[in-house]
């Protein structure tokens, strides 16, 4: 079974939350084309994620965005199935306990 756009946005919350992360509902009120979700992780660890439902490529305005925000030196992921979910949690676990500063300074 195909994993909605609804279903990954909501995991995606929920693994960055867990990571003591903040994931941050874009809306595109004001920015067309801005990504779904601003992740910051503890370390200054920051970067987009566009949700999309299994199979879907963005639309031309998201990839002229994401191209921008990477220009920039912005990461931009997309993320459509569980698979594509769970390899992001777990780089973004891996940058952030190599970038962790020991607690005892």
């Amino acid at each position: 079974m195909k994993a909605s756009e609804k279903t990954i946005e909501r995991k995606l919350r929920v693994g960055i939350e867990k990571l003591g992360g903040l994931c941050l509902k874009m809306p595109a009120t004001f920015f067309i084309g801005i990504p779904d979700r601003l992740v910051i992780l503890p370390g200054a660890l920051v970067f987009f994620v566009e949700t999309k439902s299994q199979g879907l490529k963005l639309r031309p305005r998201q990839l002229f965005v994401a191209k921008k925000l990477e220009a920039l030196g912005v990461k931009v992921y997309k993320i459509d199935s569980e698979e594509s979910l769970k390899l992001l949690l777990t780089t973004a676990e891996a940058v952030y306990l190599k970038t962790k500063e020991p607690l005892d300074k």
